[in-house]
């Protein structure tokens, strides 16, 4: 238990690690970037001067070419205010592209630690604190969860508990033996096996009902929980 403590702690610090230095390589490499376009942009008071250029060094005597000019001049300050909005768009798209990278790596990380989690799950079988039978019922209550079983699914879990508690693996034949009250040479190993793969679909739940009945290769079936959880009433 202290190393599984000691192990998953490192996960959590490693993980906590590769967070921060992903958020910050994106942070980094959309700031260049974003500084990188900024910097490229044209100056937006690059048309104005050269307007007021060539005011200056031009001998501008007619309305007409006054007019010209009073033209020009506008149409630089409706470039300089395009240039600014233009910087204002770009800076809130690099802003929304940030938290959208940030927002996928944490997702990325946190669906790894989910997708590592279950492996242990997977590993370690279900946990399961307590397994209650009720016949009368024909629902098994295990741990917060119940389950309406039909009265074939309840007497293979039943057979299947009393195994456990026994400490015997039951093959597919002696689940149906014991069932049928034949003897486990007059019955099939496919009938026990069908008898488990209705249970498994009447629970209904995938992961519940295949770490719950676990299926030991060239041995058969049991229980993968505790004897001193088990209930029957």
């Amino acid at each position: 238990m202290p190393d599984a403590s000691i192990s998953g702690s490192d996960s959590r610090r490693a993980g906590t690690r590769i967070v921060g230095f992903g958020i910050a390589a994106i942070v980094a490499i959309l700031a260049g970037a974003g500084l990188v376009l900024l910097l490229t942009l044209p100056d937006a008071n690059a048309f104005n001067a050269r307007v007021e250029r060539l005011f200056v060094e031009s001998d501008l005597t007619t309305g007409t070419e006054i007019k010209l000019l009073e033209i020009l001049a506008q149409s630089g300050t409706a470039f300089a205010d395009t240039l600014a909005s233009y910087r204002m768009v770009i800076f809130v798209l690099l802003v929304f592209a940030t938290a959208m990278m940030v927002a996928a790596l944490v997702f990325l990380v946190l669906l790894a630690g989910l997708n590592r989690r279950m492996a242990q799950i997977e590993r370690a079988g279900i946990q399961v604190n307590s397994l209650l039978i009720s016949r009368e019922e024909n629902t098994v209550y295990l741990n917060n969860m119940d389950f309406k079983l039909t009265a074939a699914a309840m007497e293979t879990l039943s057979v299947l508990a009393e195994a456990r508690l026994d400490d015997e693996v039951l093959s597919g034949a002696e689940i149906e033996a014991t069932i049928s009250g034949r003897d486990a040479s007059d019955c099939e190993e496919a009938a026990g096996a069908t008898r488990i793969k209705r249970l498994r679909d009447t629970l209904g739940n995938q992961m519940v009902s295949e770490l719950l009945v676990k299926n030991i290769a060239r041995r058969g079936y049991m229980l993968a929980i505790e004897k001193d959880v088990i209930r029957m009433v």
